[in-house]
């Protein structure tokens, strides 16, 4: 069927702004997952950055920030760490804090990894500390 401007201007009318208005607002009410906001931890990383802060307190870490530095992986595409780590002897690492994992955010440490001369560490809770794994 070939549609006319009369087909596509009665097609327009039916998807009238109020039903059609913002389609990605719809789906964030919708959605299940709730999406980190950028500078705010989340309650697995505030527990890793009281983790740092004790060992920072006993001289084990130099200094931690969190969401400080913005990696560019591809056009339009960054990562961003959820903590910088400096040590005593002048190494730095990425460590991601995880409770599990999404198949891009795996993706995205991984391809970092590969890039850039650091090391990233992601950290996940169990019950004896934080179990580390290295890229």
């Amino acid at each position: 069927m070939n549609w006319t401007q009369s087909d596509v201007d009665s097609a327009k009318r039916k998807m009238s702004a109020a039903t059609v208005k913002n389609p990605l607002r719809v789906e964030a009410r919708t959605a299940r997952r709730v999406f980190h906001k950028a500078g705010e931890m989340n309650k697995t990383e505030a527990a890793y950055a009281a983790h740092l802060e004790t060992l920072k307190n006993v001289g084990q870490v130099s200094d931690y920030r969190f969401e400080s530095i913005k990696l560019k992986l591809a056009d339009k595409t960054f990562y961003t760490p959820d903590f910088g780590v400096l040590f005593p002897n002048g190494n730095f690492e990425f460590h991601e804090v995880k409770g599990f994992w999404e198949e891009d955010a795996r993706v995205k440490i991984k391809v970092a990894a590969a890039q850039f001369p650091f090391k990233f560490i992601a950290v996940k809770k169990n019950q004896g500390g934080w179990k580390r794994e290295e890229f």
